[in-house]
């Protein structure tokens, strides 16, 4: 049989000539092969790239992302990634999709938390919780978060200013992620992201709330899940 008498229309189309599968109606570039639009495309990347993505922040993708949820749901799962939306809070994240006993590569990396780092999550938290039950913006200040970080400050700590350094960066921190979203016309005002209500559930708030507690009374001397930055900075 020579090439000339292949019908290559009769074939399905991953069997036929790379040149010869129709090209899709969404083909933005040179070599694309891609379906989406241009706008689904641009909120799945917004997923990937993360934190998340947020009526506030991503105005124009947001109704992208509810009218296109199923495709973009779809292209997620081929990565074994979960879609995660709040229309209420008009929020969505994404996360590792629960394989069960399906080992899967992870493509999100996880972010390492110092000690300073979750005791500032929870009490933003904490303050998400309050100014909801108030019906209000969750607000918070630089010198807010100093003032309480401090509690944690160990009475033998001889060097404060490390200390403050390691607050500062951990502001610094939560900032790149999103989650303290500067005020307009201040420096120092932070709006606390909803985002953070997804990330913590009620029980795991308790849980931690009690642990720290204890930990600020010193009746135990670490947290029970820690990394090695948390080691440094949490022992007596």
């Amino acid at each position: 049989m020579s090439w000339s008498e292949i019908d290559e229309a009769a074939l399905p189309d991953e069997e036929r000539a790379p040149d010869a599968v129709p090209a899709s109606a969404n083909t933005l570039f040179i070599g694309d092969s891609g379906e989406l639009p241009l706008d689904t495309r641009r909120a799945l990347v917004q997923l990937l790239a993360g934190p998340s993505l947020d009526g506030y922040r991503h105005p124009k993708l947001w109704p992208i992302l509810i009218r296109d949820e199923v495709p973009i749901r779809r292209r997620l799962a081929e990565l074994f990634l979960e879609l995660v939306i709040d229309r209420d809070m008009q929020v969505a994240f994404t996360r590792q999709a629960d394989t069960g006993e399906l080992e899967v590569p992870t493509l999100l990396r996880r972010a390492q938390l110092t000690f300073i780092d979750s005791i500032l999550l929870l009490h933003l938290r904490q303050r998400l919780t309050q100014a909801d039950s108030r019906g209000d913006r969750a607000v918070v200040s630089t010198d807010e978060i100093m003032e309480f970080l401090n509690l944690y400050e160990r009475a033998s700590n001889t060097d404060r200013a490390g200390f403050v350094k390691r607050i500062h960066a951990s502001i610094e921190k939560i900032k790149k992620h999103s989650i303290l979203q500067k005020i307009r016309s201040s420096e120092d005002r932070f709006e606390i992201s909803p985002t953070l209500k997804l990330l913590f559930s009620a029980e795991e708030i308790q849980a931690l709330t009690h642990l720290y507690q204890r930990m600020a009374a010193d009746e135990t001397p670490a947290p029970v899940t820690r990394t090695e930055s948390d080691d440094e900075e949490a022992d007596p």
